[in-house]
């Protein structure tokens, strides 16, 4: 194929006439100087802007974004963090990269024309402001995602994180190491440490005071609450108090997350909800951060959908089901919420989202049917604020979820399918029964992927879960039923651009591992399981179909 190189866009542009195709981060993005994760860090954007798409690469899904006002390029943003308007086929390819300085590289270009209609900024996800530029003499820009340390060296605790951009004024220099003071407000003196490489400065640094002091004590603080918190969503007053053993279990999953690399103070994240369903303890860290729902979401469509039958479904509905839930077949997804929005699968969304408020679930959403085809153009529909921290891990604007309610709404359906009890009963009386409740988990329980939660677990542990996965982010929700006792646990990771699945997977397959043997301690799972799994999904002769469409089910 002949590539067309963005030389051949310049006519166009210079024209004002742009490529009529327009990009929107899906609360935010990186701009790189080329098609690389590892290349140079220009920037980023926040959703609520719509940036021109002046070229893409032919090779990789990333796209060139141009400033809104002048179409200058600024920078390379990888296609999965974005929300495309406009037919991204008719974008010339390009390999042209972009400097630091908002430049290109050969060729050049001098492009001064003005979109000729700029698009209105959604009021959908709210956005991060940018930091304030100080007015001091000497300033350091932060280059990347960086510790800011109480003393000139990693010895020294963290006391805060600055992401890339961030601004600080510098207030002096060590004579010894090769760090930089700053102004740092949260710090308990107003100072924090940097390591000189990792900031742009911009100023003479030795003109400030010399610092030669060694020891840096930090002063005794307050108390602050541990991250692993007892869960109290859906809880009836407070939460189930938690008993010392349940406690430790929560550090210790909070330690095997943070000893991987991921914390909730940085980028790369990871959060849990684990709910012991014979006591009632529950316990969480991250409830506050929005993920993408991807297909973990299927389970409340799910459970929406037998809301509304007043009847088993019937064959033709069960194998739609099969193949939402166990093959994760968007287009079988679609066709659940068309069933719940009576025909209309945007309806239908909008039925789900509203199950999940009347059932106390007010940080998760799904406000569209799920993409079939990722080069169509996405409903554009702003996207719910919540109370949840929508920027961080980067959400999808349309599907969001957040561990702790995914986990109540698991705990609930159990609750309903064995105690005659729980949340899906007070919210929805009369449109819940066991037998239905049961249906749900036991579909669920013929998901089988061996990874992530199973391969945590001995082969034959019956494990009702739907998982999901995309670029940056991967979990996996689910009940599972052991000799010892059930839970319901919920892993979300993330890591911005990209996740790597030797990482993702396991992970939670270790987390997994260490909560069964919680429960399970004279006959302990000792290594993470590793089963091969058909590479093709295939739901005929399984019996759920009929299991399914069976007014006398019990499981």
């Amino acid at each position: 194929m002949l590539m067309i190189v963005l030389t051949l866009l310049l006519p166009m542009l210079a024209l004002g006439q742009g490529t009529g195709v327009f990009a929107e981060a899906v609360g935010q993005a990186n701009l790189r100087a080329t098609t690389d994760t590892r290349a140079a860090l220009l920037g980023q954007i926040v959703s609520g802007t719509r940036y021109p798409v002046i070229g893409r690469s032919e090779l990789y899904p990333w796209v060139l974004l141009g400033d809104v006002a002048t179409l200058q390029p600024i920078g390379w943003v990888f296609q999965d963090l974005l929300m495309i308007y406009g037919d991204l086929t008719t974008v010339p390819f390009s390999t042209l990269v972009v400097t630091p300085a908002g430049s290109a590289s050969t060729p050049t270009l001098t492009l001064a024309a003005p979109i000729n209609a700029p698009l209105p900024s959604p009021t959908g996800l709210i956005a991060t402001p940018s930091p304030t530029a100080p007015t001091a003499a000497v300033v350091g820009t932060a280059t990347g995602e960086i510790n800011i340390r109480y003393g000139p060296g990693v010895e020294y605790p963290r006391i805060g994180i600055a992401r890339p951009g961030d601004q600080f004024e510098i207030t002096g220099w060590h004579t010894q190491f090769p760090w930089i003071q700053i102004r740092y407000s949260s710090s308990p003196n107003g100072y924090g440490w940097v390591s000189n490489g990792l900031l742009e400065v911009r100023g003479d640094i030795f003109s400030l005071p010399p610092i030669s002091q060694t020891r840096f004590e930090l002063p005794a603080l307050t108390a602050t609450p541990a991250v692993v918190q007892p869960s109290r969503l859906l809880a009836a007053g407070t939460p189930v108090p938690l008993s010392p053993p349940f406690q430790a279990l929560g550090d210790e999953l909070w330690s095997i997350i943070l000893s991987s690399g991921f914390d909730l103070q940085t980028s790369t994240m990871g959060a849990l909800f684990l709910m012991d369903l014979r006591t009632g303890e529950a316990i969480t860290f991250g409830s506050n951060i929005a993920f993408s729902g991807m297909s973990i979401n299927k389970i409340a469509i799910l459970t929406a959908l037998f809301g509304i039958l007043d009847a088993p479904p019937s064959p033709e509905q069960a194998f739609t089901i099969a193949s939402a839930m166990i093959c994760s077949e968007n287009t079988s997804t679609n066709a659940m919420l068309e069933m719940i929005g009576g025909g209309d699968a945007l309806q239908g969304a909008a039925a789900v989202t509203a199950f999940m408020q009347q059932l106390g679930l007010e940080r998760s959403f799904i406000i569209t049917p799920f993409l079939i085809d990722p080069a169509s153009t996405p409903i554009p529909l702003a996207a719910p604020i919540t109370s949840a921290d929508q920027i961080s891990a980067q959400p999808d604007g349309y599907n969001q979820m957040t561990v702790d309610e995914i986990g109540w709404l698991l705990a609930s359906i159990y609750q309903c399918a064995y105690n005659d009890s729980g949340a899906l009963l007070t919210a929805f009386p009369g449109q819940f029964n066991a037998r239905e409740c049961q249906q749900i988990l036991h579909v669920m329980s013929f998901n089988r992927i061996g990874a992530l939660l199973e391969a945590g677990v001995p082969e034959g542990t019956r494990v009702a879960h739907k998982h999901g996965w995309i670029y940056e982010t991967h979990g996996d929700a689910g009940v599972v039923f052991t000799p010892g006792g059930d839970f319901a646990l919920v892993t979300v990771l993330h890591n911005p651009t990209w996740l790597d699945f030797n990482v993702s997977f396991p992970l939670v397959a270790e987390i997994t591992r260490t909560v069964y043997n919680y429960f399970n301690p004279q006959a302990p799972l000792l290594q993470q399981r590793d089963e091969q799994v058909p590479a093709q999904c295939d739901i005929s002769g399984s019996g759920l179909l009929d299991d399914l469409t069976s007014s006398s089910f019990s499981g």
